[in-house]
């Protein structure tokens, strides 16, 4: 549903190299009632799913580990980052999404997979709304090494982590990424493990 308070006059393409960079001019309605007109950038890579894979019986989680450009220009000294594995959905739909991701950059066959919540990762810039999954993993759910695929440039590294452990590495510093502490703390809140 679009907001009648919001009226979109110009859109104009800065980039479209990688993904879609666009300049949106646009007048709003303030509280007031008076109209005001702004410009802003947004970032348009599409919508992405995410899954943390947990093991009761083991009290372990997958995490993967990978180089990040941005993280390194912005200061990162290695640029790697833990994460839980994620993909954006192309023409998918979340599940189907996660479940191909999970296979490519895990290398584990899920069966039963819960989605949580979505969410807005950064919503001042980027238009993205992430679906987060988990679902539990066992041995036999191995189905090769995982690691991404070299077609599109990836080279993870698949990590298997005591779930206590990695609340530990967020408190150190060592886990940053947004989409992975909402899942190990949604596993901590929810006392899946």
């Amino acid at each position: 549903m679009q907001d009648t308070n919001v009226h979109i006059e110009k859109t104009e393409i800065l980039s479209d190299n990688w993904y879609t960079l666009k300049k949106v001019t646009f007048n709003i309605r303030k509280k007031d009632g008076t109209e005001e007109q702004q410009s802003r950038e947004a970032y348009d890579r599409g919508n992405g799913a995410v899954i943390l894979l947990y093991s009761k019986a083991a009290g372990t989680v997958i995490l993967t580990r990978q180089f990040r450009l941005p993280t390194y220009i912005n200061g990162n000294p290695t640029g790697m980052m833990i994460e839980a594995c994620a993909g954006l959905l192309d023409n998918d739909n979340p599940e189907d999404c996660i479940r191909r991701e999970t296979e490519e950059e895990t290398g584990y066959k899920i069966s039963h997979i819960e989605k949580i919540f979505e969410a807005y990762m950064s919503p001042g810039s980027v238009t993205e709304i992430l679906h987060f999954f988990i679902a539990e993993y066992s041995t036999e759910m191995k189905i090769t090494d995982g690691g991404g695929l070299d077609d599109e440039g990836e080279n993870i590294e698949v990590l298997e982590l005591l779930f206590e452990e990695t609340l530990k590495m967020i408190d150190s510093g060592e886990i940053k990424d947004a989409k992975t502490i909402m899942l190990l703390q949604y596993l901590r809140l929810k006392n899946v493990l």
